[in-house]
């Protein structure tokens, strides 16, 4: 086998990540070995006894191994509250999202394009339903047509035209709501 056998081919990231590991586990060495020497001395020098020193040195080393298993989970937390977005008011959501549906079951929305959230209120009649901002009536815009006319004769001939506006009119009000 070669050296150019042995070669692999290993992102640059990964690479990296590696040696940070590494360095972290020497570290994490280095601290143990500085420790048992430490304790080693005071219980030859000052006459601790030895019992003592490796309970020191046992939770010295445990400790530190639980901080860094604990720390991803830390740091998963974390994350997790970073982006809780409260909704009570309603919004809209741009992106696919899981969010929780209770009993265990997650769902996913935003997945096919934006999605709203629309509180629901109940009415006085009890029905459970989306409210508007005017607390659920909706405004009735108000629509305003002026005819000016010489006589009765031509204000009746004007009926179609004051009809097609009313029409036009209702049209876009319903188109509003």
């Amino acid at each position: 086998m070669t050296d150019r056998d042995m070669e692999l081919d290993v992102p640059l990231a990964d690479l990296e990540e590696f040696r940070t590991k590494m360095r972290e586990i020497d570290r994490s060495a280095q601290n143990i070995s500085r420790s048992l020497v430490g304790g080693l001395k005071s219980a030859l020098v000052d006459g601790k006894s030895l019992e003592s020193v490796f309970k020191k040195i046992a939770l010295s080393a445990s400790s530190r191994v639980l901080n860094s298993a604990l720390a991803p989970l830390e740091k998963a937390a974390g994350s997790l509250f970073d982006t809780i977005i409260p909704f009570a008011k309603g919004g809209v959501v741009g992106a696919p999202a899981l969010f929780n549906m209770g009993n265990g079951v997650s769902g996913l929305m935003g997945e096919a394009g934006p999605e709203a959230i629309l509180p629901l209120a109940r009415g006085a009649d009890g029905h459970l339903g989306v409210r508007s901002a005017e607390g659920g009536r909706s405004p009735m815009p108000a629509v305003q047509i002026n005819v000016t006319a010489q006589d009765a004769e031509s204000f009746r001939r004007s009926e179609a035209q004051v009809s097609a506006m009313v029409a036009r009119a209702v049209g876009r009000g319903r188109r509003g709501l």
